[in-house]
């Protein structure tokens, strides 16, 4: 959401021979960090690597903010974003070994008010179907309930509003990564267990492998003198942005921690869930782990590519690689398991650029497989700039249409026509209105999605939200009914790169009945 973000950069490396790796240095790794500090526009990187259970690399570069102009280090907060997920699924496994619940149990016996577009998939739909992103729903479904982060809907809204979304494909037929399953798997876990999902996670998660500081949220957080803030890059010029994020969405998302703290629970991931001194503890057992890295869903594109629970498989070089990305506005991140090899990246930032962490993750791990020659900063600055392109072609276009159509002095728009109130069945109400002489959209459970609607081509226009932050401007074409006036409208993003958080295309408004 822009961003609870699907970024996956992986790569499958097949070569025969005895090759020597050539593992990066500490002082490699600063001089790699550094140079994608630079490449990329990002205020702060922090890194860490562990090997055989052991810590080897841990360290902060660069700004915390470029406010304050602090450092960021190894204890630098940093939201973890959909790496959250993982601890999602952790804590139902938790409950599965204490005999609480069983992945295969039903959603509906479980949340009463569970209901999906669907009669036969809310009646079949289970816990692991839940973190499994096979819902039937398009990608991101229904994220503009949490996302922006000034979203009003409340938890029981969200998980009612379900029912009105409608999927794109057969149930467990295919892989769309969703945000808000996640969220009702959150309520799952605090309804079985009694517990707040933040509660839970800290207390039987996070506090007994060591993650002392770590918290569910934001606001949980004890000390957040040392936290980053949120970059955007606005109109080419780095900018702090808001770092808010809707607390009913915390089970999808919300975890703030630093590497120090990242690199036990990536140490005890490989550990097969054992911790403590000796691994003399466990905080589940190996069959619950083998079941969360196992595929559950297949992802189209690689020759092992697949949705676990919680985590992302697939192969590198023969061995399985176990990943997961994260995005919030203004923060992206990546954690990447490799564990034939015992080795664990762990890679938090604080700008949008999923390219950056891309680049660092796939040097080290060049170094681990001793693959030689290539510049992975160079290739994702190409692919940077390739998006760069593809966009503003896109935007160029519909922007000198805009300008175009201003210019036009025989045909004036009667903005009368598409005033009034117009709701969606899962988003709720938006209202359309003259501000200045100026039709204006306004979302009223989204306070953050409001902005000057300009006339685009016929009965359509485009949104430009005034926060510019959300690189998210999107069109609004409305459909009349017999006598002229609009009775309907549809949205969909302008820009290819809009975060799909931002999932206008699944909008059907129809004017609101007077009241």
């Amino acid at each position: 959401m822009n961003k609870i973000k699907f970024i996956v950069f992986s790569f499958v490396v097949l070569f025969t021979g005895v090759v020597q790796a050539q593992v990066l240095t500490s002082k490699q790794v600063d001089s790699l960090v550094e140079k994608t500090l630079a490449a990329f526009e990002v205020p702060g990187i922090a890194v860490a690597i562990v090997k055989d259970g052991k810590v080897i690399h841990s360290k902060g570069y660069g700004l915390r903010s470029i406010s304050t102009k602090e450092p960021v280090n190894e204890n630098t907060f940093f939201g973890i974003a959909s790496n959250s997920k993982a601890f999602t699924a952790a804590g139902l496994g938790i409950l599965v070994d204490e005999g609480k619940l069983k992945w295969d149990d039903k959603v509906v016996d479980l949340i009463p008010g569970f209901k999906l577009y669907n009669p036969y998939v809310t009646q079949e739909f289970t816990v692991r179907d839940l973190l499994s992103h096979r819902s039937g729903l398009g990608l991101g479904a229904g994220d503009l309930m949490i996302f922006p982060d000034a979203n009003r809907v409340t938890k029981g809204e969200l998980i009612h509003n379900m029912r009105y979304l409608k999927p794109v494909s057969g149930f467990r037929t295919k892989f769309d990564y969703d945000n808000l399953l996640y969220i009702v798997a959150g309520e799952v876990l605090a309804k079985v267990s009694g517990m707040s999902w933040e509660d839970f996670v800290e207390t039987r998660i996070m506090r007994p492998i060591g993650m002392s500081q770590s918290a569910g949220d934001y606001p949980r957080l004890k000390d957040k003198k040392n936290s980053i803030d949120a970059h955007s890059l606005i109109d080419g010029k780095l900018t702090v942005i808001s770092k808010g994020f809707p607390e009913i969405s915390n089970a999808a998302g919300g975890i703030w921690s630093n590497v120090t703290e990242m690199s036990k629970w990536a140490i005890m991931q490989m550990a097969n869930g054992k911790y403590g001194e000796g691994l003399n503890k466990s905080l589940f057992s190996e069959e619950v782990h083998r079941e969360m890295w196992s595929p559950q869903t297949i992802i189209a594109g690689g020759s092992f590519n697949s949705y676990g629970l919680g985590w992302f498989l697939s192969a590198i070089n023969g061995k399985l690689e176990v990943s997961h990305t994260g995005g919030l506005s203004g923060i992206v991140t990546q954690v990447t398991l490799i564990p034939e090899l015992k080795l664990g990246i762990i890679v938090l930032t604080n700008q949008e650029s999923g390219y950056a962490f891309s680049s660092i993750t796939n040097t080290i791990k060049d170094g681990y497989f001793g693959i030689k020659g290539k510049d992975r900063i160079a290739v994702y600055k190409g692919y940077a700039s390739e998006d760069k392109a593809e966009s503003k072609k896109v935007t160029d276009e519909v922007w000198a249409a805009i300008t175009a159509e201003q210019q036009k002095n025989t045909q004036k728009v009667d903005l009368s026509i598409y005033e009034g109130s117009f709701v969606d069945p899962w988003f709720g109400e938006v209202v359309i209105k003259k501000v200045n002489g100026k039709p204006w959209f306004q979302s009223l459970n989204s306070p953050k999605l409001t902005g000057e609607m300009l006339p685009y081509k016929g009965n359509a226009f485009v949104v430009k939200w005034t926060d510019r932050s959300m690189h998210a401007d999107a069109f609004a074409i409305f459909s009349l009914d017999k006598e002229g006036k609009a009775s309907g409208m549809k949205m969909a993003a302008v820009s290819p790169l809009t975060d799909f958080s931002y999932d206008f295309q699944d909008l059907d408004f129809t004017r609101a009945a007077k009241k």
